[in-house]
C-alpha cells in the first residue's frame, strides 16, 4: 500500500473528525456527520469547493458602538494614526472570526492561508499600519490555494513585506540582504535538504538582494492618505547581471534597465528559485508538518516528501497548490491511525476547536458588531497568552512550535500549562459575555436534557446513567477513543468522587427533573456535570489530535 495513494475506505464519524480537525481548526457534530458516509476525495473535494463561499466574505467594521461610524467599514477612508491599533484589531477579529463560523460550508481556506502566514510572515509590530496587513492578509487568502509562483512574486512586492524585511530601503548603492536571505531561507529552497547540506550560498544571498533593488512601498502610516501600495524605482536599481553559484547552476540573471526591469529580474528569480531541486521538497515537507505529523522519518521522505515534491513541481502541475494538498489529505498516510493524534493542539485548535464542538454561536460582524467584537476579542487574547499570534508572530520565523526542535509540543510549556486549562473553565463556568443574554460557554443542563427522552416524565422514563453523560459530552472530543480505564476514572472518581455508587447521580437527576425549579438540585447536577467536563477538557486541551 503505497503511503501517497488515496484512502479508499468511506469515512466514519472518527476518520471524518480527524480530517476536519486536521482541514479546519475544528469541526461542528452537525459538520461531522455531514461527512462521514463520503470517501476521502469526496469530503476534500467537498472542502475545497467551499472555499468559494468564503472568497468575498464582508469587510472587516468599526467596532466601537460609542461612535458614530460604528458598523461601517473603514479600510477606504483615509490612514487615521488615531485608530491604527483598534483598526488593527478589528481586521484580526475578522479573519479569526471566518475561521470560528458555522456556516454550514467547512473549507480548508482559513487553515491554508494560517499556514502561508506563518510562512511569509509579515509582522504587525514592525508594520505599524492596518492598510498594509489588510492587504497582505487578502493577498494569501486570495493566493493560498493558487499558484505557488504568483505567492512568492506577489509577496515579494507586497508593501507590508517590503516594510518588514527592509526591501524598502534597498538601493543599488546601498542593498539590504535581509529578503535576499529570507526569500531562501524560509520561503523557498529552505536552508538545508534533509541530510543537512545548505542549499544556498552568501553569494546568493546578495546576488538576490541585487536583483531586488529598487522596489518602495508607498504612503506608508501617512495620515490623511487613501492610496498605497508598491511601486518600482528604476533609479534605485542595479542594472548589473547578477552571478549565482552552483546551487543554482551557476545562474546568471541578465541586469535590465527601465520600469520593467524590476519585474522582468524578479520574475527570472524566481524561475530559478523554483527550479532548485529543493524548493519543492521544503514546501511539501512543511505542508507534511502542518496537516500530518511534525516529525519527518526517512520513510517519509522517501516515500511521501519526494514523490510529492515530484508532482508539485511536474509540468503537468506547474506549482499548483491545490492538487498537492489534495493529494496529501486524501492518502493513505494522512488517515494512518499512527497519524490520529499525532500533533499537539496549537491554541488556535484549543479554543477555536473547542468552541465549534461545543456549537457556541458567532455573532454577525455587519449586525452585531459589539458582540462579534466582544467574542473575537476574547479568542483573540487567549491565543496570544498562550502564544499564538496570527499577524504578530514573535519573528520572521513564525511562531515557534512551527519551527523549533519538537514543533508542536513546544505549544505546552511552564507559561502555558496553566493557562491552557483556564481558557477551557470559561466554557463551564461561563463569565464572558458576548452579549445580554448570550455567556459564552456549554450549556450543560440543555445538553443533558436533550439526550433525556420525555424530560418532565420522571415517573414513566428512568433517568440518564452517568455512561450517557460522559458519552454525550465526550462525542468527538478526543482524536483516539477513550479507554474504559480512562472512562471509569472520569465516572467513578471525578463525577461521582469515589464515595459514591453510580446509580446516585441517577437519582439525583431524577430529583432534578421532579423540582426543575430548585437551585440547589440544579446545583447538585452541575456540580457532577462540571467536574467530569473539567476534567475531560484537560484531558483534551493537551491532547494530541
Amino acid at each position: 500500500m503505497a503511503l501517497l495513494d488515496s484512502y479508499s475506505t468511506p469515512l466514519n464519524a472518527q476518520t471524518a473528525a480527524h480530517l476536519l480537525r486536521r482541514a479546519t481548526f475544528g469541526p461542528t457534530e452537525l459538520e461531522i456527520a455531514n461527512f462521514a458516509g463520503k470517501t476521502a476525495t469526496q469530503a476534500v473535494d467537498l472542502l475545497i469547493s467551499n472555499s468559494s463561499y468564503r472568497a468575498s466574505p464582508p469587510p472587516p467594521v468599526e467596532m466601537d458602538e460609542s461612535r458614530t461610524d460604528a458598523g461601517q467599514s473603514f479600510l477606504s477612508k483615509p490612514f487615521d494614526s488615531g485608530r491604527r491599533s483598534s483598526y488593527y484589531n478589528y481586521i484580526q477579529y475578522w479573519w479569526i472570526g471566518l475561521m470560528t463560523e458555522q456556516n454550514g460550508h467547512p473549507a480548508i481556506l482559513e487553515k491554508l492561508t494560517a499556514f502561508w502566514q506563518n510562512h511569509f510572515v509579515v509582522v504587525h509590530a514592525s508594520v505599524d499600519d492596518y492598510r498594509y496587513m489588510d492587504r497582505y492578509l487578502r493577498f494569501l487568502r486570495s493566493n493560498a490555494m493558487g499558484n505557488f509562483r504568483d505567492l512568492v512574486i506577489g509577496i515579494t512586492k507586497d508593501p507590508g513585506m517590503l516594510i518588514f524585511q527592509n526591501g524598502n530601503e534597498n538601493t543599488k548603492e546601498l542593498p539590504n540582504e535581509n529578503y535576499g536571505r529570507e526569500l531562501q531561507e524560509l520561503f523557498t529552497v529552505g536552508q538545508k535538504d534533509f541530510a543537512g547540506n545548505y542549499n544556498y550560498t552568501e553569494q546568493d544571498v546578495k546576488a538576490a538582494a541585487q536583483v531586488l533593488t529598487g522596489w518602495q512601498a508607498t504612503n506608508h502610516g501617512k495620515d490623511g492618505t487613501t492610496s498605497f501600495g508598491t511601486v518600482f524605482n528604476p533609479d534605485r536599481h542595479d542594472t548589473n547581471s547578477k552571478s549565482f553559484s552552483a546551487k543554482y547552476s551557476n545562474s546568471i540573471i541578465q541586469g535590465r534597465i527601465g520600469p520593467e526591469a524590476g519585474d522582468a529580474e524578479l520574475n527570472d528569480l524566481v524561475s530559478m528559485l523554483l527550479g532548485h531541486p529543493e524548493t519543492s521538497r521544503f514546501i511539501c515537507r512543511k505542508l507534511y508538518r502542518w496537516y500530518v505529523n511534525p516529525e519527518v522519518t526517512q520513510e517519509i521522505e522517501d516515500q511521501v516528501i519526494s514523490p510529492l515534491a515530484s508532482f508539485f513541481c511536474s509540468t503537468a502541475n506547474n506549482y499548483a497548490i491545490t492538487p498537492v494538498l489534495k493529494k496529501l489529505l486524501t492518502s493513505n498516510v494522512f488517515f494512518d491511525p499512527v497519524h490520529i493524534g499525532g500533533i499537539v493542539k496549537s491554541p488556535a485548535e484549543l479554543m477555536i476547536g473547542t468552541i465549534r464542538i461545543f456549537d457556541q454561536p458567532v455573532p454577525d460582524i455587519t449586525t452585531e458588531y459589539t458582540a462579534f467584537r466582544n467574542m473575537m476579542s476574547y479568542i483573540s487574547y487567549s491565543m496570544a497568552v498562550l502564544q499564538l499570534n496570527f499577524l504578530n508572530q514573535p519573528s520572521v520565523f513564525g511562531s515557534l512550535p512551527y519551527y523549533q526542535t519538537g514543533f508542536s509540543k513546544n505549544w505546552i510549556n511552564g507559561t502555558t500549562l496553566g493557562l491552557r486549562g483556564s481558557r477551557m473553565d470559561t466554557l463551564i463556568y461561563p463569565s464572558v459575555e458576548i452579549k445580554p443574554g448570550y455567556k459564552l460557554g456549554i450549556d450543560i443542563l440543555a445538553r443533558l436534557t436533550s439526550i433525556q427522552p420525555n424530560f418532565s416524565d420522571v415517573s414513566g422514563t428512568s433517568g440518564i446513567s452517568c455512561e450517557q453523560v460522559l458519552q454525550e459530552f465526550s462525542k468527538n472530543l478526543f482524536a483516539t477513543e477513550l479507554s474504559q480505564i480512562q472512562k471509569d476514572f472520569l465516572i467513578d472518581k471525578i463525577m461521582m468522587m469515589n464515595s459514591s455508587p453510580r446509580t446516585t447521580w441517577v437519582r439525583e437527576w431524577d430529583a432534578y427533573r421532579l423540582a426543575t425549579s430548585d437551585t440547589t438540585k440544579q446545583s447538585t447536577v452541575l456540580w457532577r456535570c462540571r467536574a467530569m467536563l473539567r476534567h475531560m477538557l484537560r484531558m483534551a486541551e493537551y491532547q494530541i489530535f
